[in-house]
């Protein structure tokens, strides 16, 4: 008979998510196995990482990770990094809290008992029991204390080629970090409040990644992967249209104080791709959402939409300048020419510019511990100033990204590298709200002034 888990698609779900989308395999189950302690870690020994589950009740989990089960019954058991962690289940949302602790789990009277110091801090016992104390209870939120019957009791085991406890540790500290990130851009407010949403245009080459910068801006912000803008790999533009999209909180959240205006890809063959001549009018707010671009005929004062009076709130604020990092050795003398009539129009403009580079392979490989600051392998650095050369961007402002374009997962490195890009583009567009003379920021009407 196969033996199944308690554990539900989204419980299983969440824990991939947790320890960083591992495979579990279930090893014992109590109802199944016996409730013996001493059976359950005969059959776990020598598994590797392991997840010890009691499941208190339908609607919330209790659990450890240990990197073996082994030597339980000697009174010498060195003290290991584990982790605890609960599971509730809250209306449709689901909280987990972690805690890492340096304990040492035994076998004391046919208990399985986990020891901080000298105090038994966890025990499962073979009546299907379980006690925590105050300081368990504590961090991980729980609502009883002591000695409390539970459901049922399973052990898997963790696989996956990268994982140890380690990783699981910088896969917390990411998700801590990532929060910040978050908590970060959901209160910033653009600088003086001269307008509501910074506009921020994507400019670069067909399938450089703009409109999958987008998709992954918006994935992170909704919880899971999203496709609302159409991507593809053709040679020609997929992206017709000019789209200016805002990004919601969460499905049915209110809209964050930012737009990404996503163009017609950049074409290094004359008359296909972006016309150049439309490149000023995007910057100064002239075109509207949903103008399709014609490679051959830009737009002018004459065309119905074309909004004759911007305001600052219609202008661009930042431009991004978007790079397939693995494509920028390969740009076309014809390409990096349009790349530098873009940049010059830009410049003219005095609109506040970045570089992001997509398509990163490994994310975690270009964050360093902290997560403040990018640790660049020469690869990458060999690129960042290639760009540098290329458009003058500062060094500061070249950006490393890896889009959810085929993923169907978020990983928390991943969603650092597009926060903190979409932070900087944020910082960038405020230094030139800042530096605006004061006659296009006055408080009665902002009325856009001619680029010169």
């Amino acid at each position: 008979m196969e033996v199944t888990t308690r554990l539900t698609w989204n419980d299983e779900n969440h824990l991939r998510k947790l320890l960083g989308n591992v495979s579990l395999s279930l090893l014992y189950k109590s109802s199944v196995h016996g409730g013996s302690i001493e059976d359950m870690v005969q059959r776990c020994s020598h598994q590797g990482y392991t997840i010890t589950m009691t499941y208190i009740n339908e609607n919330m989990i209790v659990a450890f990770v240990l990197g073996n089960y082994i030597n339980l019954r000697e009174s010498s058991t060195e003290p290991n990094d584990s982790l605890w962690f609960s599971l509730q289940k809250k209306n449709d949302t689901t909280e987990i809290e972690t805690l890492f602790l340096n304990t040492a789990p035994k076998i004391i009277d046919k208990q399985l008992v986990c020891r901080l110091s000298e105090n038994d801090i966890f025990i499962i016992r073979p009546d299907n029991k379980i006690y925590l104390d105050r300081m368990m209870i504590k961090n991980l939120k729980l609502r009883f204390y002591g000695h409390l019957q539970f459901l049922e009791c399973e052990v898997f085991r963790v696989e996956g080629t990268k994982y140890n406890l380690d990783y699981t540790k910088r896969i917390m500290k990411a998700r801590e970090h990532r929060n910040k990130l978050l908590a970060d851009i959901r209160a910033y407010k653009p600088y003086a409040d001269l307008v509501s949403e910074i506009r921020i245009l994507l400019v670069g080459p067909v399938g450089s990644g703009k409109s999958s910068f987008f998709n992954s801006v918006k994935s992170v912000f909704h919880g899971h992967v999203t496709g609302q803008a159409i991507v593809g790999s053709d040679t020609t533009s997929i992206t017709e249209w000019y789209r200016i999209y805002s990004v919601k909180d969460g499905k049915n959240g209110k809209s964050l104080p930012f737009m990404l205006c996503d163009t017609m890809g950049l074409d290094g063959a004359e008359g296909a791709g972006l016309c150049m001549d439309d490149i000023p009018y995007i910057l100064k707010g002239c075109i509207p959402d949903r103008y399709q671009f014609n490679p051959r005929k830009p737009i002018t004062p004459e065309h119905s939409t074309f909004i004759t009076s911007p305001s600052l709130k219609d202008r661009i604020h930042c431009v991004a300048y978007v790079l397939d990092i693995n494509s920028i050795d390969n740009l076309s003398s014809k390409m990096l020419a349009k790349f530098k009539q873009v940049h010059k129009e830009v410049l003219n403009c005095g609109v506040a510019h970045v570089a992001l580079l997509t398509k990163v392979d490994d994310c975690s490989e270009i964050l360093q511990d902290n997560f403040l600051n990018l640790s660049r392998s020469m690869t990458s650095q060999r690129q960042v100033m290639n760009v540098h050369k290329m458009l003058g961007v500062p060094i500061s402002s070249i950006l490393m990204v890896g889009n959810y374009a085929s993923d169907l997962e978020l990983d928390p490195m991943n969603d650092i590298l597009i926060l903190s890009a979409l932070r900087q583009m944020l910082r960038a567009a405020d230094d030139f709200l800042e530096d605006l003379p004061l006659e296009e920021t006055g408080a009665i009407e902002r009325v856009l002034q001619p680029c010169i």
